[in-house]
């Protein structure tokens, strides 16, 4: 048994039993490195990564392989979504050394943590144009051993370019910026099959709610219409679950049909915020569909005991990618009789992988819901005596924020209270679990047990936005009090001349401190602030909090005018304010007018509600009228004649084009 036995990350502890003598990431690995003159050799993944399990199986599970390791290197195991930070800054050395990254991530260190060699993943077995994972190791031995000095070299050279990278940032995201977002989408948009590029495609969910901000403030069809296409499709694809709801993490081929099997929390819960805003808009069904079924999913498929939400379910079961999702015509048959030809017709079922098995599409609304509302129970019970995916259940503090705002704003707009409950009682498990009475965040817990990860921006920022989500839609002040410790906190230790980092300025010290205003598979710390500390800003009306906004707002200028697909939540953010931003007060209780203010406002506006005299800045002197609930439209604090009537309500938020 290697020292892995007592993590709490299951990643980790899937390689507990390995041969291989891991260390966790810590001061334990570089001691032993510098002292027994040892490369290290950092393996980074996540427990619903295939190619991690399949080089697991290949190298760290052989006992040949494991010897040669720990005879020649001090191997470190990291889960890259407990240490982002660790993850962030390798994959910046891999990407600058190979022009690639991936998971697994494979990088050679000096003791001193530099990286030398980087790489993913390395077959057992020779293949082409690969070097074995043996014929890898031997040669480090090597230089390591006669090139020692070099080696040396490279690390230290690798650390200084890649840590002077970081710089304030330069410009801000005007109206013209943001249409020039859109004119730059529009060209890399695919009109036949919806998102982004070419494949493989992930599904663009920062960019989609940019979009709807968007098209709330000019009425831009083409931006709503860039968005109902690639809604429609990718929920239509074989990358959404047919039966269970739920999205893949992204789809291999350009069309949303093969997807890659595992399923992720901050996907879906980014993509429950959009389907709803999406419904919000429109009222279209499919989007209150998907909205509803993938809001089910997280409460049926990742929610923990404690009321966390857990992190992923894989793509593997007993060995093999998507067994759990797959079906092939002679199981159909079997199970449905009569009904499989109509399903293998309907679900566009062409034999897409091997042995003839396929995903189930919906590329159309079927005939008789009825009857495949009943093939969908048949096929569901048939799947329940299937192994299950493993799930990875450690609660990330961010990816639970994210949700905690995602299901807090669909349980009004959809008037769903089951997902405000939801949200409400994650909040609690992470403000219990994984907040010290000092204001340190920790990022993950499992089972009930903190993790020793500290967080970084993205879990502060994410909560803090969460719990912003809460004052509004339960009327409960103390959610805004933990909001402005979190942010006070981030403002203290995450920002420094200019720039909003990573991590603390009292967290452990890396090879250098990472800075990164990229929204990628999910937003960036940077722009999770942007987006919190506007609310805040609204809610209170501090001005530290107002001008820390626009700072983080800046931070993605450059990205947003080159690359916007890479900034789809600063650009969102950006279009709020852009819109405002706004602040709804609503003074008494009303059902009624919270989900018109919630669904009718520019998506993000700070919305807050409860008895007069609730101690929340905004609410100050907002009475009832006439002894009814009553809504005051506010900008900086300067609000409009109350309203009592949803209706009028409506019109005030409706922009006058």
């Amino acid at each position: 048994m290697n020292r892995l036995s007592n993590a709490t990350s299951p990643y980790l502890l899937q390689h507990k039993d390995n041969p291989v003598d891991w260390y966790e990431w810590g001061p334990g690995a570089f001691e032993a490195a510098k002292r027994d003159g040892k490369p290290i050799l950092l393996s980074i993944g996540y427990s619903a990564c295939h190619w991690c399990h399949v080089m697991a199986h290949e190298s760290f599970e052989d006992e040949e392989t494991a010897a040669y390791l720990n005879e020649h290197f001090v191997c470190v195991k990291v889960d890259r979504e407990e240490r982002p930070d660790v993850d962030a800054i390798y994959m910046a050395a891999t990407v600058a050394m190979t022009g690639q990254g991936g998971w697994p991530m494979t990088v050679f260190l000096t003791p001193a943590a530099e990286p030398f060699f980087c790489g993913t993943y390395f077959p057992s077995q020779p293949r082409a144009g690969m070097a074995t994972f043996r014929q890898v190791l031997e040669s480090l031995v090597e230089a390591w051993r006669t090139k020692r000095e070099q080696i040396d070299g490279i690390g230290t050279q690798v650390v200084s370019q890649l840590g002077a990278r970081t710089t304030a940032a330069q410009g801000s995201i005007d109206e013209q910026t943001l249409e020039r977002a859109v004119a730059l989408l529009k060209v890399d948009f695919d009109p036949v099959d919806g998102g982004f590029g070419s494949a493989p495609k992930f599904p663009p969910s920062m960019v989609l709610d940019f979009l709807l901000r968007h098209h709330r403030r000019t009425g831009s069809e083409d931006a709503l219409a860039m968005v109902a296409h690639t809604c429609e499709r990718m929920a239509r694809g074989g990358m959404y679950d047919q039966l269970a709801g739920g999205f893949a993490r992204y789809s291999v081929d350009g069309q949303w049909v093969i997807p890659h099997f595992e399923k992720m929390l901050y996907d879906n819960a980014l993509l429950l915020d959009v389907y709803t805003h999406w419904w919000a808009i429109t009222e279209d069904p499919l989007a209150r569909r998907i909205a509803t079924e993938t809001a089910d999913f997280l409460l049926a498929e990742l929610r923990t005991p404690e009321g966390g939400f857990a992190s992923a379910l894989d793509a593997d079961t007993e060995g093999e990618e998507g067994r759990y999702y797959v079906w092939s015509p002679e199981e159909l048959h079997q199970l449905l009789g009569e009904d499989a030809d109509w399903v293998i017709d309907l679900c566009s079922m062409t034999g897409t992988f091997e042995h003839g098995t396929s995903v189930l599409q919906l590329r159309r609304d079927p005939d008789d819901l009825a009857r495949w509302q009943k093939v969908q129970a048949v096929l569901r019970d048939a799947r329940s005596t299937r192994t299950y995916p493993g799930r990875d259940d450690k609660v990330v503090a961010a990816w639970n924020g994210l949700a905690i705002t995602a299901l807090a704003r669909a349980g009004v707009v959809l008037d769903k209270p089951e997902y405000v409950e939801a949200a409400v009682t994650a909040a609690g498990l992470v403000r219990d679990v994984h907040l010290e009475a000092s204001g340190r965040l920790h990022r993950t817990s499992r089972d009930g047990k903190v993790g020793t990860a500290h967080g970084v921006l993205e879990d502060y920022a994410a909560y803090a936005q969460g719990c912003l989500t809460l004052l509004g839609v339960t009327g409960d002040a103390d959610w805004l009090r933990l909001a402005e410790s979190l942010l006070d906190r981030v403002l203290d230790q995450f920002v420094a001349e200019g720039t909003f980092y990573d991590t603390a300025a009292d967290a452990e010290s890396l090879v250098w401190r990472p800075q990164d205003p990229t929204d990628n598979a999910s937003p960036a710390g940077v722009s999770l602030a942007a987006e919190a500390l506007t609310t805040a800003a609204s809610l209170t009306g501090s001005g530290r909090y107002d001008a820390a906004a626009t700072q983080a707002i800046n931070a993605s200028a450059t990205l947003a005018a080159r690359a916007p697909r890479f900034a789809g939540r600063g650009l969102a953010v950006a279009e709020t304010v852009a819109a405002g931003p706004l602040e709804i007060a609503i003074a008494g209780e009303s059902d009624e007018l919270l989900r018109v203010a919630v669904k009718d406002s520019p998506w993000g506006t700070a919305v807050v509600h409860g008895e007069p005299g609730l101690d929340v800045p905004l609410m100050a002197g907002r009475d009832l009228v006439g002894g009814r609930a009553a809504a005051y439209v506010c900008q900086k604090f300067t609000c409009r004649l109350p309203v009592v009537l949803p209706e009028d309500l409506r019109r005030e938020l409706t922009p006058a084009r």
